[in-house]
């Protein structure tokens, strides 16, 4: 079975940034993150190939940035600019294989979710 370890999350202000990162325990097709707010459907967020194909979520499109780190099978999610509205529980996802179900968060595997609030 796959494991996915997520770290970072935490609280910010409205403006400020954080980093997620998320560790598989094998090489993945593609990874990513979706998230679900309160009430809310789980919305995809971003992901990448392992070839580094990028794709983001209009609401999230210039303010987050995904990079990878293939030799250790790492992902990274920088968030700048954070909104309020990008409260949520953050779940890391991944695919063995394609094609890549992170964005309508239906990949195979997923973490178990890190928190990320942004408050004043």
């Amino acid at each position: 079975q796959v494991q996915l370890v997520e770290s970072g999350g935490g609280s910010v202000q409205p403006g400020g940034s954080l980093t997620l990162s998320c560790r598989a325990s094998a090489s993945m097709y593609c990874m990513g993150w979706f998230r679900q707010a309160p009430g809310k459907k789980r919305e995809g967020v971003a992901r990448i190939t392992r070839a580094g194909d990028r794709l983001y979520a209009n609401s999230v499109d210039g303010r987050f940035t995904l990079s990878q780190d293939t030799l250790k099978n790492t992902v990274y999610l920088k968030m700048d600019s954070l909104k309020p509205e990008d409260t949520a529980m953050y779940y890391c996802a991944a695919d063995p294989n394609a094609p890549c179900y992170v964005m309508p968060a239906t990949a195979r595997y997923s973490g178990q979710g890190t928190q990320v609030t942004v408050s004043s």
